[in-house]
């Protein structure tokens, strides 16, 4: 017979980034950061501001595995978490049930939370829009979900098709959102200083007028393109 699982299982001390590093991304486009992971690391199109932002999201994941049509482990990250970090919820994608509605938000906002990132809906939309802080979710329904758990706080979760952990650097816009993993963030800033020269100098360009940019005029003149008409 298999035994019940805890209600929750929370991970308190995780790893943190260092605050220079997180204050590296402060404004800095979802694009731009992509660009310096190499092309990948956003979370799956669906995931999108449920209003518009006017600033870019940038903090620290606290993550937790609510499961489907439950928010007991969103709790647990919300009393975890301190100011400034970004809660991220896993839900396995469900969308029967909302995860999050103002009230919550409200209580995030009084805790210092910058925001909150899941896989999963919101409801209240009028109230959450009063809170003033960013939810990233796949879309809005009124029903309620349940506080029963089982779920964790402070491990891994998967959502949006990337792994997060709790201590990765959360970038978010009106793009959607990217995943900065802890391990990788020295790099990233490193990388950001040519991504932002090269749409500078590029962006200049198109401002006086460039049509077809010249790596585009390269490959048509390589041979290594057939003209068939």
């Amino acid at each position: 017979m298999i035994k019940d699982p805890p209600v929750l299982t929370i991970r308190r001390n995780f790893p943190r980034p260092a605050a220079a590093d997180i204050a590296a991304f402060a404004g800095v486009p979802t694009g731009y950061v992509i660009d310096a992971l190499g092309g990948r690391g956003a979370l799956d199109y669906r995931i999108k501001p449920l209003a518009p932002v006017k600033s870019v999201l940038v903090g620290v994941a606290v993550t937790c595995d609510c499961g489907p049509a439950d928010n007991l482990a969103l709790f647990g990250a919300l009393e975890v978490a301190k100011a400034g970090d970004v809660l991220v919820a896993a839900t396995d994608g469900f969308t029967a049930t909302a995860l999050v509605g103002d009230l919550f938000m409200g209580m995030a906002r009084n805790r210092g939370i910058k925001g909150l990132v899941t896989d999963g809906l919101a409801r209240d939309l009028p109230g959450i829009l009063g809170v003033g802080l960013p939810i990233y979710c796949a879309g809005i329904t009124p029903n309620s979900p349940a506080r029963n758990g089982p779920g964790t706080v402070g491990l891994p979760v998967v959502l949006g098709g990337v792994t997060v952990e709790s201590g990765d650097i959360i970038v978010g816009d009106l793009d959607g959102v990217v995943v900065v993993r802890q391990n990788q963030a020295a790099a990233v800033i490193e990388k950001l200083a040519e991504v932002r020269a090269a749409e500078a100098a590029l962006e200049a360009k198109v401002k006086g007028g460039l049509e077809v940019p010249d790596f585009i005029k390269a490959v048509l003149a390589s041979g290594r393109v057939a003209e068939i008409g």
